[in-house]
């Protein structure tokens, strides 16, 4: 009874993440073009950083990077 129980539950997780992936459009194919990727990501967050004060901490680690690559 248990092990049919089981199955059941998995049966319905599986059903219930497929209906949401089609929800959103099914898996993607293909590949995105880096900017258009880097424009989607750009807004969000600089809104995020503007919101949550993270400025001082996105200038240390931008001046981190620049000076471990000899900059």
């Amino acid at each position: 009874m248990a092990d049919t129980a089981g199955r059941t539950v998995i049966g319905t997780r599986r059903r219930s993440v497929s209906a949401v992936v089609d929800a959103f459009g099914g898996p993607q194919t293909g590949t995105r073009h880096p900017l258009v990727a880097a424009a989607m990501v750009l807004p969000m967050a600089i809104l995020l950083t503007i919101t949550f004060g993270g400025w001082d901490a996105v200038v240390t680690q931008a001046s981190s990077v620049a000076g471990m690559l000899g900059r």
